[in-house]
């Protein structure tokens, strides 16, 4: 993956990743390197964030450094051009694997729970993957108790939920 923050053996270089010790060359603040609060989520986050907004202050690939800092003056379109063979690489690769790729904003945003009740169909008047989920799949976490709290919310006109009573 051509980014400033991927190392050419496809290696994340984030701070949330790095253990906590104490390194001032390494530029970064002992509060954004591992702690024990971090979990997949946070992580995943962080990475998301990373992709989506490189720090070029620190690059694993210096030359997809160079390259994103000229995009971004608007001084070469190379990088994005790069990034643009990738993304339709990768969609082809996914389209071979039987997987489909979200292309629209609704297709990447997760749904409210009561959504993934069915409480709410999606734009269009089509029902989500999401809807076919079930929140008694939260056995597996050991906190099935929300049971009699999900069969209270309603849906309001404008769009939003609140429990009834």
């Amino acid at each position: 993956m051509w980014h400033p923050n991927i190392y050419e053996n496809g290696e994340v270089c984030i701070s949330i990743l790095h253990p906590p010790t104490e390194d001032p060359q390494s530029g970064e603040h002992p509060s954004e390197r591992w702690n024990p609060t971090q979990n997949v989520r946070t992580i995943l986050m962080s990475i998301i964030s990373l992709l989506n907004e490189p720090n070029c202050s620190s690059p694993a690939n210096v030359d997809a450094s160079v390259m994103y800092r000229k995009y971004k003056e608007n001084k070469d379109n190379e990088y994005e051009i790069i990034i643009k063979r990738q993304v339709n690489e990768s969609r082809l690769v996914a389209e071979q694997e039987g997987i489909t790729i979200p292309k629209t904003l609704d297709d990447y945003v997760a749904p409210s729970r009561a959504g993934a009740l069915g409480l709410n169909n999606g734009k269009n008047g089509k029902r989500s993957a999401y809807n076919a989920l079930s929140h008694e799949d939260d056995v597996d976490l050991g906190i099935d108790d929300d049971d009699d709290q999900m069969a209270d919310m309603v849906d309001d006109d404008d769009g939003s939920y609140d429990e009834s009573d």
